[in-house]
């Protein structure tokens, strides 16, 4: 049962997803190709565009989801996921989970029979690095020969943009303080990529040098759900690291600002730049739904 855990599960397949979402978006497919099927949604973790953009989306093509979070199913008292994962395939189409543990959604899909969608964990958020890529294409016309920088936390949003970008022909460049660089196997697959792509990835703590010839600017909160105990400190670490008018002077003329959201204003990232002319947050947000519905389609229509 094929499941989308990670970017890498959809390698060579990003372009088409991501063609289907532009399809869809457009109105331009079957309506309701869902019709019947259901979504069962797991959080362990709050959310705003992941739930409502699932939700809405699977509505749209013709589905139904059902919300579920830790306090609602027996998974929270102590239920096996094996078992969580074999009762679910018996009652739904798939099941898309945003977890703690990235382990805990490699078991449920290990032990589901029915597809199952990483809606984010500690090591990817490929539903975004979708999103993400739909939002560029749309902005900047094509994929080919841009280059992104993410600015702050190697995180899993930064994990799953290390994965996608060169697989599109992007190149990308990461710059955090030293210790907060992104997951070791996640990088030497990206690099994998790259070469295979003839695209470069950059991981450095030299904002100059990350911003070279940069199309794209990312960044993320510094400190993610899970994080809070080292806030004090990330907030020390990362400050030289903060998205403001300076550093996007660095990037190439008609640059844009993107962030998966939520953000903390005057944090990672000034007001000027997000609420500024550069900034495509809310596309980006809204992009969630397109790339999910694709996503949805793709592994849950017949």
């Amino acid at each position: 049962m094929s499941s989308l855990l990670s970017v890498s599960d959809i390698k060579d397949d990003v372009k088409y997803i991501l063609d289907l979402a532009s399809k869809i978006k457009a109105g331009e497919m079957e309506e309701k190709p869902l019709e019947g099927k259901t979504l069962a949604m797991i959080f362990q973790k709050s959310s705003t565009r992941t739930r409502v953009s699932f939700d809405v989306g699977m509505y749209q093509l013709g589905g139904r989801a059902i919300f579920l979070s830790s306090n609602d199913l027996q998974m929270g008292r102590g239920e096996p996921i094996s078992d969580t994962a074999k009762v679910l395939s018996r009652f739904v189409d798939g099941i898309m989970i945003r977890a703690i543990k990235h382990s805990d959604v490699e078991e449920l899909a290990k032990h589901a029979d029915v597809p199952v969608i990483n809606g984010l964990t500690d090591l990817e958020h490929p539903c975004q690095a979708l999103a993400d890529m739909l939002t560029i294409k749309e902005h900047l016309g094509d994929w080919e020969g841009k280059k992104i920088c993410f600015v702050g936390d190697g995180n899993n949003v930064s994990n799953s943009l290390l994965l996608i970008a060169p697989l599109l022909g992007m190149d990308m460049s990461l710059v955090c303080p030293k210790g907060y660089e992104p997951n070791e196997n996640i990088l030497k697959t990206a690099q994998e990529y790259a070469s295979e792509n003839n695209t470069e990835i950059t991981i450095t703590d030299d904002i100059g040098l990350a911003l070279q010839n940069v199309d794209a600017v990312f960044t993320d909160v510094w400190v993610s759900m899970g994080d809070e105990a080292e806030a004090k400190q990330r907030e020390i670490d990362f400050a030289p690291f903060q998205v403001n008018s300076d550093l996007m002077s660095l990037a190439n003329d008609g640059a844009i600002f993107l962030h998966c959201l939520p953000a903390i204003r005057g944090q990672e990232v000034t007001a000027e730049v997000i609420d500024g002319p550069q900034s495509v947050i809310y596309d980006e947000a809204e992009n969630r739904m397109h790339a999910q519905k694709a996503i949805l389609y793709y592994y849950m229509k017949d």
